[in-house]
């Protein structure tokens, strides 16, 4: 079949069409309000983090940016909906460690982390420290280890969720240190924590901004924390590497993603905003007063560090034989 040319007019017109339809795709910011997507409820420490940096974006850009708080399935809704979403730049996503690098090899998630999503920049990220209650009788990691050895099978472990990352620094202790605690998954960190409080687990891998004022009054005893460096909230306690296990490692993060199609250029223009913000003095200060520390980075070393994070838990997973919850 032979197509007609179009008239000069016709094509002067669709070239002219599709100009401002480029044109159109790569306006920034979009005009329309931006949202952050946060897969956790408001009051943790995403959603902290989320709200002092979507403050100053939108100031930098002149356009509101709302967190849009999406909690549920750990994470995997919010990551869910990004994906889904439009991909002009009005929808980012301050994605985590568990829905982005853990929960793919544990179970079906509804997204290719590494394909429905585009990464822009790292966001923050902070060691878990690992507590026990004060009636468990162990006060360093050596004493908790050989507690637990002593009693296999009867020491437990509580988690903020099948799949999180509280869940798989207990799993790689459990695989580093020969022991078998039992893991207990709740709905949610601060569940968790209270009922370490009352003692209805033995010990939590715990965000150090919520677990710090209970190690202060001396209901919860630190025994190690998960980063190859020590803490600058908790310079005191030694890391899970220093105390017997060296190389361990298992950070909480979050970073800034947004809906895999969205075109490069768009991808690029919030890399460059998200890295100022992170680079600000009084964010940065603000951020490590809470307990994170910020991981300004390009798209290429986002995408290197999560591919690094998931071969990790994989072979955790792997290793361990463990299953979606």
């Amino acid at each position: 079949m032979r197509f007609r040319p179009f008239s000069c007019f016709a094509s002067a017109a669709l070239s002219i069409g599709l100009l401002a339809s480029s044109v159109q795709a790569q306006t920034f910011p979009p005009k329309k309000s931006i949202s952050l997507v946060v897969g956790f409820a408001a009051g943790g420490a995403a959603d902290a983090a989320a709200r002092m940096i979507a403050k100053k974006l939108g100031d930098n850009i002149g356009q509101t940016v709302v967190v849009q708080n999406k909690a549920g399935a750990g994470g995997i809704l919010a990551h869910q909906q990004v994906a889904n979403a439009d991909n002009d730049g009005s929808v980012l996503l301050l994605g985590s460690v568990g829905p982005m690098t853990i929960s793919p090899h544990l179970m079906k998630v509804p997204y290719d982390p590494f394909k429905d999503l585009a990464p822009l920049s790292g966001g923050v990220h902070f060691p878990n420290v690992l507590v026990v209650h004060k009636g468990i009788g162990a006060k360093t990691l050596s004493e908790f280890i050989e507690l637990a050895k002593s009693e296999p099978g009867l020491i437990d472990f509580a988690s903020s969720g099948s799949g999180s990352a509280s869940h798989l620094a207990g799993e790689l202790l459990n695989q580093r240190a020969g022991v078998e605690m039992v893991h207990v998954p709740y709905r949610g960190g601060g569940q968790a924590l209270q009922d370490l409080i009352g003692e209805r687990v033995a010990s939590y891998f715990a965000a150090p901004p919520t677990a710090a004022p209970h190690i202060k009054v001396g209901t919860l005893i630190p025994l190690a924390t998960t980063g190859l460096e020590r803490s600058a909230d908790m310079p005191t306690i030694p890391t899970v590497a220093e105390a017997g296990y060296p190389g361990f490692i298992a950070l909480n993060w979050y970073a800034f993603l947004g809906p895999g199609t969205m075109p490069e250029d768009i991808q690029e223009r919030w890399n460059q905003e998200l890295v100022k913000v992170l680079n600000d003095p009084e964010i940065r200060q603000s951020l490590l007063d809470y307990g994170l520390t910020p991981q300004p980075t390009s798209r290429a070393e986002l995408t290197q560090f999560m591919e690094q994070e998931s071969a990790q838990w994989r072979k955790t997973i792997q290793e361990r034989g463990l299953k979606g919850e």
